[in-house]
């Protein structure tokens, strides 16, 4: 499998061509599970139906093919608190839970705690790569929501640029290859492209794969051209 290339298709089935032990860092977002969805807890949202969609979450037999491709155990994992447990309890390792938290959150909260923050979870063993410096180390990334990158992306769930490339340049060496099996708008694709790092990414819908592809080139979601990837 070539590197720093994206390739079309099913997560589940394009892992098993990735040699075992051959991966220095996972960073990845995956399909979110939200038993809360049907309670209209996506409402008043933007790409309100795009994000309802990626609600299924995913088959955890996915992780045993992560465990297998990583030199060591050494990967970021966006997910929602559904999933939190099961992802852990496979894992059984040393963990950090990481969040973003958004300043701009919509205001309106049903008589509950604002949904303004986003969950990651880094699970490592011990002697895996770590170059943590005090500006990029903080637990909780706290920006505005990322309007703009979705806007020029078309992606529900896109994550701030700065923040995935502060978790890379933590947790991976130059040169190292990043994995992403559902890397949706690119944006882990393009924190190594700014680093230094080599990546291999998945994407099976066609819409975002263009889009991926297209970002690592310099093109937005609306065909235009930038000087810098980004």
């Amino acid at each position: 499998m070539e590197l720093n290339k994206i390739y079309h298709g099913d997560a589940y089935e394009l892992i098993k061509d990735i040699p075992d032990k051959s991966i220095d860092l996972i960073y990845t977002d995956i399909p979110y599970l939200n038993t809360q969805k049907k309670g209209g807890g996506f409402s008043d949202r933007p790409f309100n139906e795009e994000i309802a969609g990626l609600g299924d979450g995913i088959n955890y037999e996915i992780l045993k093919e992560f465990k297998r491709v990583l030199k060591i155990v050494n990967i970021y994992i966006w997910c929602s608190k559904d999933q939190i447990m099961p992802i852990l309890n496979f894992f059984n390792l040393p963990f950090v839970i990481l969040g973003w938290g958004k300043k701009n959150a919509i205001p309106r909260c049903n008589n509950n705690y604002l949904s303004n923050m986003e969950y990651c979870l880094y699970i490592y063993e011990n002697g895996r790569y770590a170059d943590f410096k005090y500006d990029r180390a903080s637990r909780f990334y706290i920006s505005n929501v990322n309007i703009d990158d979705k806007n020029d992306f078309a992606h529900p769930t896109i994550k701030p640029l700065q923040m995935v490339t502060n978790h890379i340049l933590n947790s991976c060496e130059p040169g190292g290859v990043v994995l992403d099996a559902f890397i949706g708008s690119g944006t882990t694709a393009v924190a190594c492209i700014n680093t230094g790092r080599n990546f291999i990414g998945f994407e099976i819908n066609e819409k975002y794969y263009k889009i991926a592809c297209d970002r690592i080139n310099g093109i937005n979601a609306n065909g235009q051209l930038s000087l810098f990837i980004k």
